[in-house]
């Protein structure tokens, strides 16, 4: 599809990144060399903006099911007796198998044991003021975005994405924090480096991911 001023500002795009877009000349480009573009200068939240502006209702659920389960040992590396993430996938995946009413509910019951999932996570994190637990609440509020794709497609793709992305950020903050440590703590440094780099493969993983549902 080619990617027009016209239909950008039908689905909103916000300003900053319309104005890019604009100014580096990537209108009219068709949807797969517009994303390439995006993602060569590192513009990975508005690929994925672009990319859920461009599914239909199912892609949307697929895309959100796929990044969930990118990290979804994030969560249950540190919460490994906590199931309510993993149910969450499995109920929108139902969903796709048979979308009607009954598995519509079923989905919004597994995402609000995710979220509960997540606030628990959230709260942990915030007592421990611990990086790795602060991407386990962002890990299974992906998860409850997953579930809650089958009632809002566009809305949790692009939330379940937010939530990697806000995984990456967190472990890249603990990768700085780490090399600023003493040497003591260089063990913890390598690991934080380590998901750091991790987080932003998932990202362009769940684009690219993105780009075969298009196809």
């Amino acid at each position: 599809m080619e990617i027009t001023k016209e239909f950008l500002q039908s689905k909103n795009a916000c300003s900053p990144s319309y104005r890019w877009v604009v100014e580096n000349n990537l209108i009219g480009l068709e949807h797969p060399e517009f994303i390439a573009k995006l993602m060569e200068n590192n513009r990975f939240s508005d690929a994925n903006w672009l990319i859920t502006k461009l599914f239909d209702k199912m892609q949307s659920v697929k895309y959100a099911i796929f990044a969930a389960e990118q990290v979804l040992d994030i969560y249950e590396k540190k919460y490994p007796d906590d199931d309510r993430p993993r149910k969450a996938i499995g109920a929108a995946k139902k969903y796709l198998k048979n979308p009607n009413a009954k598995t519509a509910d079923a989905v919004d019951a597994a995402a609000d044991d995710a979220y509960d999932a997540a606030r628990a996570a959230d709260a942990a994190a915030r007592a421990a003021d611990a990086a790795y637990d602060a991407r386990a609440a962002y890990a299974a509020a992906a998860y409850a975005a997953a579930a809650r794709a089958a009632a809002d497609a566009a809305y949790a793709a692009y939330a379940v994405y937010a939530r990697a992305d806000d995984a990456a950020r967190a472990a890249a903050d603990a990768a700085d924090a780490a090399d600023a440590a003493d040497a003591a703590d260089a063990a913890d440094a390598a690991d934080a480096a380590d998901a750091a780099a991790d987080a932003g493969g998932i990202k362009i993983s769940i684009i690219n991911f993105g780009l075969e549902l298009l196809k």
